[in-house]
């Protein structure tokens, strides 16, 4: 059973920036896709950035340039770094597991409970 625990969240002005953090126990994290997924309010939960165990990386269009996946396998830490913030970044993001990769999020076995990020205007 894996366990993620996100921190780092929190409320700050469109423009800021912010650091995600997942720690992972339970299972080492240098063979498994991590991911970031989000859910704004009124939305459907979406993929936000991967990265594979070869250090691969993707993200979704609307925060490609601003935002950074990167993980460090021998803290089984992953990260989110957050730029230039906007408010519809607003939403509850979720530290994810998978053995790949997967676009859609619903695929990923493993889920955190979330760190709420708040931009504002």
């Amino acid at each position: 059973q894996v366990q993620l625990v996100e921190s780092g969240g929190g409320s700050v002005q469109a423009g800021g920036s912010l650091r995600l953090s997942c720690v992972a126990s339970g299972h080492p994290i240098s063979s498994v896709c991590m991911a970031w997924l989000r859910r704004a309010p009124g939305k459907e939960r979406e993929r936000v950035a991967t990265i594979d165990r070869l250090g691969v990386t993707t993200y979704a269009d609307s925060v490609e340039g601003r935002f950074t996946i990167s993980r460090d396998n021998t803290k089984n830490t992953q990260y989110l770094q957050m730029n230039s913030l906007k408010p519809e970044d607003t939403a509850l993001y979720y530290c994810a597991v998978g053995r790949a990769c997967f676009p859609r999020p619903e695929f990923y076995n493993y889920v955190g409970q979330g760190t709420q990020v708040t931009v504002s205007s």
